[in-house]
């Protein structure tokens, strides 16, 4: 099918300029809702908060949350699976490969991620395993827990390991963070010492190779030791690259944001040489951002706000798409939980871009982020006011020449109530505990299609209250329109752009339309430029007209 969308002649080039940018700043995402179904809910999980996490892969959308593991059809939103989370890893796996792991009855697992990475064509997943009967805060030292899959099937075996998650002091390791790319698996934590004495960070990163190697190790592994957040920031977030590149990047607000005052800087982190024996932590870099705070506690309908919101700390996943790191996190703005994304540079950590989103009626909280290679970006978030109970939502965007433009607010799924966990009603805490996070992620068979999952609360049929929740998992299909060629001049040549979603497009030109055509492949070679590919034309010689044929 031919895409004719204008013609430059030469050298009436300028005429075209106009009309050419202004018709490519029109471009909007196209978004349909395709699967939107509920996923595990407190009847299979009786853990609060849920900890939402999951991630799509070629067959399945895998949920991971805390107390449950859960396979869905990502064609239907059929259930093929569902097992407890420390059934998982006493199976190594649902399907199970002899090698599963023993706990004792006093301990617990928590705070699950998942990812699959398309290159590998594994899954890789974790949790963090303590003792939280011990007398002693200083002997509740935790561990990680690591699965990768033997196949891209999540049903079938995986390998599963364990080991301290700080081999040094001990210490406990809260808010597990999980990260994949070329090169290596990283873990990361919030470390404490004792229940309340959070004093650092630290970061562990195993190669790539080591676990996709049969059987899979993980002897190789490298502890950087514990950091303070001075130093290396707020909570960790390993940068996720599944193109197969991978730079060892590392983020993280650098505060907390719970003093209430300004802070301006996010803390990126290397891992030199990733996956390599002699991979060693360069020293951190300081991105400096628009100013944030900790974002207020949101309000429901009932009038109430003791809905917990979390910190300034970037919860969900980080993603790095063509060298672009993509990162979302909570702020306050004008009295409401607001959501800061950023667009930075992975090569050298520059600030490309950053936004905020703000709804004058609305609390948003818990962000996450995804982009494809498209430059479409989604981010998925929960909110609530006065006026809507807490429902899951996703704004989408487009990235263009350099800039990102958010759509209009998009509503995956409504609340129907008030929410008011068990601690808050009957135990005596201030607030209820919400989140710690969602995720969203790119379909690897097809990146048109991102899939969130969030969590919502539901109605208490037995006591007539809101102190239930629920799992939303929700597909949605990011079109783009019809490529737009643009033309920019200078003072020798005129250059052409057409976005990068269109790199299967070829380039023709024709020097007569009268005569019906003619039209030949440019043959100058085109380059990358941000989101856009561009070729530059000279501009000596006859009149020419272009056009974007696309490819077969």
């Amino acid at each position: 099918m031919i895409f004719l969308r204008r013609h430059f002649r030469r050298p009436a080039l300028l005429l075209a300029l106009g009309s050419m940018l202004a018709a490519s700043a029109q471009a909007q995402v196209i978004v349909q809702i395709g699967q939107n179904f509920t996923g595990s809910d407190n009847s299979q999980s009786n853990i609060t908060p849920a900890d939402g996490d999951g991630a799509v892969g070629p067959k399945y959308f895998v949920e991971f949350i805390n107390g449950a593991f859960a396979v869905y059809n990502k064609t239907n939103g059929a259930r093929v699976l569902r097992i407890t989370d420390t059934k998982f890893w006493s199976n190594g796996g649902p399907g199970g490969n002899g090698h599963g792991l023993t706990f004792a009855p006093s301990d617990t697992v928590s705070d699950p991620r998942v990812i699959y990475d398309p290159v590998s064509q594994r899954w890789f997943a974790s949790q963090v395993d303590f003792d939280g009967s011990a007398a002693d805060p200083t002997l509740e030292s935790d561990y990680f827990l690591l699965a990768v899959s033997d196949t891209a099937d999540p049903t079938g075996a995986w390998h599963v390991f364990t080991f301290l998650a700080d081999p040094e002091f001990g210490n406990f390791a809260d808010f597990p963070t999980l990260g994949v790319d070329g090169n290596a698996v990283y873990l990361a934590g919030n470390m404490f010492y004792g229940d309340n004495n959070s004093f650092g960070t630290t970061l562990t990163m195993i190669p790539k190779a080591d676990l996709l190697a049969n059987p899979p190790v993980i002897t190789n592994r490298i502890f950087f030791g514990t950091m303070t957040y001075a130093d290396r920031g707020a909570v960790l977030q390993p940068v996720t690259c599944l193109d197969g590149t991978g730079d060892g990047n590392i983020l993280a607000a650098g505060d907390f944001g719970i003093d209430f005052q300004p802070h301006s800087n996010l803390v990126a982190s290397t891992v030199l040489n990733p996956g390599a024996p002699d991979a060693t932590l360069a020293p951190a870099t300081n991105i400096f951002v628009d100013s944030y705070t900790v974002p207020i506690d949101p309000t429901q309908p009932d009038g109430s706000s003791s809905l917990a919101d979390n910190d300034a700390r970037i919860s969900a996943r980080v993603y790095t798409v063509g060298g672009v790191i993509f990162a979302v996190h909570n702020i306050e703005m004008l009295g409401r939980a607001a959501i800061r994304w950023y667009r930075i540079n992975a090569a050298d950590y520059t600030l490309l871009e950053s936004g905020t989103i703000f709804e004058k009626n609305l609390d948003l909280f818990y962000p996450s982020i995804a982009a494809n290679t498209n430059g479409v970006v989604v981010i998925g978030c929960n909110g609530c006011s006065l006026k809507t109970y807490i429902s899951s939502f996703a704004y989408v965007g487009l990235t263009q020449n350099g800039v990102t433009t958010f759509g209009d607010r998009i509503l995956l799924a409504a609340g129907s109530v008030n929410y008011h966990d068990n601690n808050e009603r009957y135990g005596g805490a201030s607030e209820s505990r919400w989140g710690d996070y969602s995720t969203v992620s790119v379909d690897p068979s097809d990146p048109t299609r991102f899939w969130t999952i969030q969590m919502l609360p539901i109605y208490d049929s037995s006591d007539g209250s809101g102190d239930l929740w629920r799992m939303q998992i929700t597909e949605l299909i990011a079109s783009l329109p019809p490529p737009q060629l643009t033309i920019a001049l200078t003072d020798t040549n005129a250059t052409i752009s057409w976005p990068f979603y269109a790199s299967g497009y070829q380039l023709q030109s024709t020097t007569n339309l009268t005569a019906g055509g003619g039209w030949l492949p440019v043959t100058q070679t085109p380059y990358t430029n941000g989101t856009a590919i561009s070729l530059d034309i000279p501009m000596a010689g006859p009149q020419e007209f272009f056009r974007l044929e696309q490819g077969p």
